[in-house]
């Protein structure tokens, strides 16, 4: 096993260095049970490319049956764990603003319920790769379930335009066609909003004046509010802002063509503390 673990680090890094920090050996000793592990399989898993690694394509192909391996056996491992102890964590990953706009908020309800259990929050955008990356569940929003994995759909996604007070107040009249006159702003993970929003509206795309774009929809939110432009946000992430007046938003919700969804590979689906995550947030929706 401790072969397999470090072949399993070395290859996800592509370097001895890396892996011997993770699993606090040295370098020199990763690299001695990568050779032992070469030698019982009788294969060459790895290259040297000057100072660097590189896996061959066998050792690619042992990688990615390994580490579904290895995630398998970690999985049993916690559930013999939490089934004993009653308690459990989960690693979760989810979009950085709907984590701390939404989630975080009702959370306190998911530990009243289940005082023993953890869940680690990692805020990501990009795709969340499974095999590699230590999470075990992750919300995210997109137009349609993910191959190979399960996707629980939790809502679809409503969008609302937003502005500041201040350029509320700067006409009466917010009707579509007077919206695109202002400078829209966009979030880089749904490029094609604006576009949806002026054809479900009968407006001439060449009419938009579109502006800067933001990674994060938390930024985008804070340009409207310092009055850089208008937005175009989920409704659940503005839910605050309206409410205290910070933000006013123009017209009637748009539904999106994407919808947020709960996924993880089939192998987590029995995990005690996703088990319990899962109903809980399936409840809250």
């Amino acid at each position: 096993m401790s072969l397999l673990l470090a072949f399993e680090a070395a290859a996800r890094h592509e370097s001895y260095t890396r892996a011997a920090t993770e699993l606090s050996l040295t370098q020199s000793a990763v690299s001695r049970q990568v050779q032992a592990l070469e030698q019982q399989l009788g294969l060459t898993l790895f290259r040297r490319e000057g100072r660097q690694v590189r896996l061959t394509d066998v050792g690619r192909l042992y990688q990615r049956e390994m580490s579904e391996a290895l995630g398998r056996i970690r999985s049993a491992t916690l559930q013999a764990m939490a089934y004993q102890s009653g308690e459990g964590s989960l690693r979760l990953a989810t979009l950085p603003t709907f984590g701390s706009k939404w989630l975080l908020p009702r959370l306190h309800e998911f530990y009243k319920l289940h005082p023993g259990m953890l869940v680690h929050i990692n805020s990501r955008i990009e795709a969340i790769d499974f095999e590699t990356s230590g999470i075990d569940a992750a919300i995210v929003v997109g137009n349609a379930d993910v191959p190979g994995l399960v996707c629980h759909r939790l809502h679809a996604e409503e969008l609302l335009v937003i502005l500041s007070p201040d350029t509320a107040a700067g006409q009466a009249d917010w009707s579509p066609p007077r919206l695109h006159e202002q400078l829209l702003l966009n979030v880089a993970n749904n490029p094609n909003a604006w576009g949806e929003w002026f054809s479900h509206h009968g407006l001439a795309h060449r009419s938009m004046r579109l502006g800067p774009s933001f990674e994060l929809t938390s930024h985008l939110i804070q340009a409207v509010r310092a009055g850089i432009g208008i937005g175009l946000v989920p409704r659940i992430l503005v839910a605050d802002e309206l409410a205290s007046g910070e933000l006013v938003s123009a017209g009637a919700p748009f539904a999106s063509q994407r919808s947020y969804y709960l996924i993880y590979p089939p192998r987590n689906q029995s995990l005690p503390s996703l088990m319990a995550f899962r109903g809980w947030l399936l409840g809250q929706i």
